[in-house]
């Protein structure tokens, strides 16, 4: 019987994963801890040891797209990529990072668009956006981070820009942030950054990738 319930409990942990991770990839949502919660409702599954971590979610994404998105999602992810360098170059000022989803991969058609900048004052920003005339609405994000050999929480002012493929989501930190990692949402580990350089050398390395 233990072992029946287990398997059960396997069976439905990859159900709601691969729910959420459709979600995810198809809707733009970005909130693993949602699509999870939003799965689970839409299946009837209420038990928490059902709950699949985020990594299981992150696989059934690239999963996902390798199914049913092999031929547009590599072509969507490029464009959001391109629209990230964009935005980074008109804010070089701030020394702008891409991260998450846009800059792993696992981004669909649609998917938000994260970038960190690192300002001596968060006045600096809104200054230079309100001068460019970049509309925006503010809000506010907890971050994991590394920090005194512990990890703690930081709430970090953010700036969303409507981007013309999908929401820009500028996060606005201090200047020695920089040093400090962010964690991964998916496994805990210190979250990929990629600036300018690094994100157009990514860009050309997938232009030149055969389709």
């Amino acid at each position: 019987m233990a072992k029946d319930s287990s398997n059960r409990q396997s069976q439905l942990r990859q159900l709601v994963a691969q729910h959420a991770a459709r979600m995810m990839a198809e809707e733009g949502i970005s909130d693993y801890a949602y699509a999870k919660r939003k799965a689970g409702r839409q299946l009837g599954v209420t038990d928490t040891q059902c709950m699949p971590a985020n990594s299981e979610i992150e696989e059934e994404i690239r999963i996902y797209h390798e199914i049913y998105n092999s031929d547009e999602q590599p072509e969507a992810l490029l464009q959001l990529r391109k629209d990230a360098l964009l935005v980074m170059q008109l804010l070089e000022r701030f020394n702008p990072h891409l991260t998450g989803p846009v800059l792993d991969g696992t981004a669909g058609k649609y998917a938000e668009t994260h970038i960190h900048l690192f300002a001596d004052s968060l006045k600096e920003v809104e200054i230079f956006l309100l001068n460019q005339q970049v509309p925006y609405l503010t809000d506010e994000k907890s971050y994991r981070v590394s920090e005194r050999r512990s990890i703690e929480r930081k709430k970090v002012p953010i700036f969303t820009l409507e981007g013309p493929h999908g929401l820009i989501r500028l996060s606005v930190f201090e200047v020695d942030d920089m040093r400090i990692p962010t964690k991964s949402p998916v496994n805990g580990s210190n979250a990929h950054r990629a600036g300018i350089e690094a994100l157009s050398n990514l860009i050309q390395q997938s232009k030149q990738v055969p389709s």
